[in-house]
């Protein structure tokens, strides 16, 4: 497999040298550009992909509306593929990479031999379950109990805090997406917020005031 002594001692942390061992042989690595589609909804998939760097975008679409699922971040897998590989069913989800993102690919025939082999395999696919349903449960609970004015809001603290700036780079199509909403309605908040005093709009950002 194509990798660095980097990606080797990232999947030293959370599996046994066994197991590495076996995913160096088994496992095919992939760099992935930013907004490269790999998974497609509908797609039957023949492996499980696993991220090294970078991030990518779970999500569903309905109508002319995309609704955010959760990101796949460093040393973590998608349980909407794990599910489909697991079955041998379609994809009920799009997956798009946010920044440049190295992927180890799975072969789908090692997951079930693995969970019996090896304790660590095992305890990385139950806590990819365990997390993904403690997010989706979080979104639920956004979407139910706050008003979009609310999550808009949050996003936008959120990120800021998260990357250490005052600027979101998003469009209001972009921020749509993450909030499962139109761009019409971000829009309209959005020139609330900045009547009110709380962001500048710019551009392709959103930058939010202290």
């Amino acid at each position: 497999m194509d990798t660095d002594k980097t990606y080797h001692a990232r999947l030293n942390s959370i599996f046994e040298v066994a197991l590495v061992e076996e995913i160096n042989k088994s496992a095919d690595f992939r760099v992935f550009n930013k907004n490269e589609q790999i998974i497609t909804e509908g797609q039957y998939l023949k492996y499980l992909p696993i991220v090294l760097n970078g991030s990518i975008r779970v999500f569903q679409t309905y109508e002319d509306r995309e609704i955010l699922l959760y990101y796949v971040t460093p040393l973590k897998t998608c349980i909407m593929s794990l599910s489909a590989c697991l079955f041998n069913n379609k994809s009920l989800s799009n997956a798009v990479c946010e920044a440049d993102t190295g992927v180890l690919l799975i072969p789908s025939n090692y997951i079930l031999d693995w969970q019996k082999k090896y304790d660590s395999w095992n305890r990385f696919i139950i806590s990819a379950y365990r997390d993904r349903y403690d997010e989706l449960l979080y979104s639920f609970n956004d979407a139910v109990f706050k008003n979009i004015d609310e999550r808009a809001m949050a996003y936008l603290k959120n990120y800021t805090e998260e990357n250490n700036t005052n600027k979101v780079p998003l469009s209001h199509q972009a921020l749509a997406h993450e909030l499962g909403t139109t761009r019409v309605v971000i829009s309209r908040i959005l020139k609330n917020f900045e009547l009110e005093g709380k962001v500048i709009l710019h551009r392709g950002d959103i930058e939010l005031k202290k």
